[in-house]
């Protein structure tokens, strides 16, 4: 492959991944910085607490377009590496986005959209189990948490390349980092829940 074409639409990968979605809404509609409410995450989860559940859905959505369609217009030049890189490139530019001085969201929606365009039936399950626990349990980053760490033994079930499972664990390890506070609000009990 031209290194051009990988180097080129990993940086477009990257810009997309940067989009800042619901910091451009809560600032263009409330005038107000994301990045200083609540969780200082500009993911839905947060938009949520400004903009309501209708925005919420809508920004979860939009940010999950930001990684699936990247990935899947890069399967058309080559389906091994450049998706990989591609996907990966998207998720950071989401939670280190060029626009917010490298601040950003915990990269579930995106990270979610970019397994979907990598393997429809692996992102389809996941899709569904997150939506099974967040009913349930009512609380986002339990079930973030918990089907990204599953993403690597779907991928390996629906034998997928080895390059997507690898991403997979990769991205899983990241997106629990980005998530170690709230990890020590669900040990303290302290976690917030998406609805009551």
């Amino acid at each position: 492959m031209n290194y051009l074409i990988l180097i080129g639409c990993v940086v477009v990968a990257y810009l997309i991944g940067s989009f800042p979605t619901g910091y451009i809404l809560v600032k263009g509609s409330k005038g107000l910085d994301i990045r200083e409410i609540g969780s200082g995450s500009t993911g839905a989860t947060n938009v949520k607490r400004v903009m309501g559940t209708g925005w919420y859905v809508f920004v979860m959505l939009f940010d999950g377009l930001k990684g699936l369609f990247p990935v899947f217009a890069s399967k058309l030049i080559d389906d091994q590496l450049l998706p990989v890189l591609v996907a990966v490139a998207v998720i950071l530019g989401h939670s280190k986005s060029i626009f917010l001085n490298f601040t950003g969201g915990k990269s579930v929606a995106s990270g979610i959209g970019a397994i979907l365009g990598l393997s429809w039936p692996v992102g389809f399950l996941t899709i569904g189990i997150w939506v099974l626990m967040t009913y349930f349990t009512k609380i986002v980053s339990i079930s973030s948490i918990t089907v990204v760490l599953l993403t690597p033994i779907w991928m390996y079930v629906f034998k997928q390349p080895l390059s997507y499972i690898v991403f997979c664990i990769i991205g899983a390890v990241y997106i629990v980092y980005l998530h170690r506070d709230n990890i020590k609000r669900l040990f303290s009990g302290n976690e917030n829940k998406i609805r009551q």
